[in-house]
């Protein structure tokens, strides 16, 4: 009766969790790669989907046909969607992972030349100044975190999935540690602060913030209870994703700063912490030292608040500045565009400066290479997404318009939907075969409940 008792459901935890550590990442020119690929996949299913549905509308004197509340038609856009876009990316990070550059290449040369054949067309000249807002473009980058998220944290399992795109141990970086650092940024940017909202009293934002603590004790619990595998380097033995968004929130709540000086603010933050990591925090963050206190068990996710705030802080400023306050006018888009391009090589220019003379990229401490390779990225996504609004003037895409409106609510689905196939599944003896219809099961499942749930008008608000 005892050993039945000591039995634990998941007796592959201490193999899964070897998997996943002691890695060092991947190269910053294969994250730019990854990095180009999964926004240029959106940019052409977007001028697709856009040149059929005007064909369409052409045809039935309608103004969209998605307005239609038709379900065979929204899910076989929905369908569409999932195979134009989330099975090239699930592609390219597993079978395809070897390809990234010339895959990457490839669809930057099909976008140059689309674009230029486009141009030439007399229509598109006659439709410059109704150029679309840019507030679409954040939407569609802020679906495509969520996207590489969601199917990042169930593929890391599988050997198909390759390590060095998983989290580094200490330093390095692979694609799978911009993750908590791209839903700061995507969080920033269109923030009550970015949009120069009046900030609610502190008890509306903590009551605004207890669904995430909620979830953050849950997942502790959770993985608890039924001893899931928790790699305790990332954000200490209790501490988690959501525990990070709660404090930022809180933190954000009780320090009010106008967006106007979150920037500065945010700067000045990164600076001091990155002062202190020098002095010798980044030995203390980055060794097996850990006391019986609580701050000293969850080092890693408590000092890196510090990290996060300040990214949070200059994502304000940025959405303030950049895409909450502007017109939808040609010229005045085409002034914020190349503000984005300019920004996005500036960021990863300073991540490699900070990355080769200051410290290498932490994820683990949150460091200041590690936010502005996060800014890097993020602002490189959003660059290239501004490339469809130059030929096309669609609505965003069916899989957009569902992940959007139900951004942390599809995270926490694809948590439970991570946990219950790896207690299911020996993830680490997987087949590529099976691993690789797994996973497309998994993202398929996802795709059409998160869809079914916008379809409804269902909407899980948590932060």
């Amino acid at each position: 009766m005892e050993g039945l008792l000591d039995k634990s459901l998941n007796p592959n935890k201490l193999l899964k969790e070897q998997f996943v550590s002691n890695l060092t990442g991947s190269s910053l020119l294969e994250i730019a790669a990854l990095s180009t690929i999964v926004p240029a996949v959106v940019v052409l299913r977007k001028w697709s989907s856009g040149d059929n549905i005007m064909r369409r509308s052409v045809k039935k004197n309608d103004d969209s046909l998605r307005d239609h509340k038709d379900w065979v038609y929204y899910f076989s856009v929905l369908a569409i969607d999932y195979l134009t876009v989330v099975c090239p990316i699930l592609l390219i990070f597993t079978v395809l992972a070897e390809w990234a550059y010339i895959c990457a290449i490839s669809l930057v040369t099909v976008i140059f030349i689309y674009i230029m054949f486009k141009r030439s067309q007399s229509h598109l000249k006659a439709r410059q100044h109704n150029l679309p807002s840019l507030r679409a473009d954040i939407s569609s980058y802020r679906v495509s975190v969520v996207l590489m998220t969601c199917l990042s944290i169930l593929a890391v399992d599988f050997k198909i999935f390759p390590r060095r795109y998983a989290k580094a141990e200490t330093y390095g970086s692979g694609i799978m540690d911009l993750g908590v650092g791209s839903f700061v940024v995507a969080n920033a940017l269109v923030s009550r602060q970015a949009r120069n909202v009046t900030s609610m009293g502190w008890k509306a934002a903590l009551s605004s913030t207890s669904p995430l603590v909620f979830l953050g004790f849950a997942r502790l619990i959770s993985t608890s209870s039924v001893d899931y595998q928790v790699h305790v380097g990332e954000y200490g033995v209790h501490w988690n994703f959501f525990f990070t968004l709660a404090a930022i929130s809180i933190l954000t709540s009780i320090i009010r700063i106008h967006p106007k000086y979150c920037g500065i603010v945010g700067m000045l933050v990164l600076a001091g912490y990155q002062v202190w990591l020098n002095v010798g925090l980044n030995e203390y963050l980055i060794s097996n030292e850990r006391s019986a206190d609580i701050i000293s068990q969850n080092k890693e996710g408590v000092y890196s608040i510090f990290g996060y705030w300040g990214m949070y802080l200059v994502g304000v400023s940025l959405g303030y500045y950049l895409f909450l306050d502007i017109s939808s006018e040609g010229k005045g888009r085409s002034t914020q565009v190349v503000k984005v391009w300019v920004l996005t090589a500036s960021f990863w220019i300073l991540a490699i400066i900070l990355d080769s003379y200051v410290e290498r990229v932490s994820r683990r401490m949150c460091n200041s290479a590690y936010v502005m390779l996060v800014f890097g990225q993020n602002f490189q996504v959003i660059s290239i997404l501004t490339l469809a609004g130059s030929v096309s003037f669609d609505k965003n895409l069916v899989l957009e318009d569902a992940f959007n409106q139900n951004m942390l609510g599809s995270f926490l689905l694809a948590n439970i939907l991570t946990g219950l196939v790896n207690l299911s599944v020996d993830t680490l003896n997987s087949s590529p075969l099976a691993a690789f219809t797994i996973l497309s099961v998994y993202t398929f499942t996802l795709c059409m409940v998160v869809g079914l749930a916008q379809f409804c008008g269902v909407r899980m608000k948590f932060w």
